[in-house]
């Protein structure tokens, strides 16, 4: 048997990471930049986005763009294949949470979190796919929530793109994963990022949170590593299709 830790070695691919300024996609770049990959980290602020360059090193490159942007997809594939080639690996770590109450959502609101949170995942990887066509072997990683499965307050439109993202996984699996391109979606617990700091500043909020886990903490960012290392190289092979909750057992109570 071959050393089982090549599995998860990324040496010579390359990868996209969307939401790298901050948080789990900032995250989700250093680790695999340490795994071995060469990775564009894309956001909208430029001054993160050099910052986490500086940090990581030549193995980092990164594009200032929006996502959710459409008109402008062509120009972003183009942009973030430009560094180091047509990306092998696309993780959707951009995201956006409104934190409106059914009563509240305004369409404005609704339009953003759905052209953020599903619309730019799709449309990226669909521009993307080709490359890994040719290449035989792809990896997609969409990011899911808490929310995939239950209801918080003021949560329904974050909720609603969340819950479409298990489904859109599925569905990415069906139609590309003869071609080698797997996808599956991360569904993180509670972390600490610019999404939840209104939760970590509530000391009761993240006491209450921390017991509803079956580990009986929060996570800590690192603890999204070997996830993201495994959903993204060869160790996962043969698992596509499939939602991972990274959320020490708070959807198992």
């Amino acid at each position: 048997m071959a050393d089982p830790r090549s599995l998860f070695d990324l040496t010579g691919r390359v990868a996209c990471v969307t939401g790298a300024s901050s948080g789990l996609g900032r995250r989700a770049v250093i680790a695999l930049a340490s795994a071995g990959a060469r990775v564009v980290g894309v956001a909208r602020r430029e001054d993160a986005l050099q910052r986490l360059q500086n940090e990581v090193g030549e193995d980092v490159d990164y594009v200032a763009a929006d996502v959710a942007d459409r008109d402008a997809l062509p120009h972003l594939v183009e942009a973030v294949s430009a560094p180091f080639g047509a990306p092998d690996i696309i993780v959707h770590a951009a995201g956006i949470n409104i934190r409106q109450t059914a009563d509240d959502v305004t369409p404005e609101g609704w339009d953003q979190t759905v052209a953020l949170n599903i619309s730019a995942p799709f449309f990226l990887s669909q521009a993307l796919v080709p490359a890994m066509k040719a290449k035989g072997w792809g990896r997609i990683v969409n990011f899911a929530s808490l929310q995939t499965t239950r209801a918080f307050p003021g949560g329904i439109a974050y909720g609603t793109t969340k819950a479409g993202i298990a489904q859109l996984t599925r569905a990415m699996a069906e139609a590309w994963s003869t071609y080698g391109i797997t996808a599956n979606a991360i569904g993180p617990g509670f972390f600490p990022t610019e999404l939840t700091e209104a939760v970590f500043a509530d000391p009761n909020r993240v006491t209450r949170n921390a017991v509803q886990t079956c580990i009986g903490r929060n996570g800590r960012l690192e603890d999204m590593d070997g996830p993201m290392l495994f959903l993204c190289s060869d160790a996962s092979g043969y698992v596509t299709g499939q939602t991972l909750m990274v959320d020490g057992g708070f959807t198992a109570k």
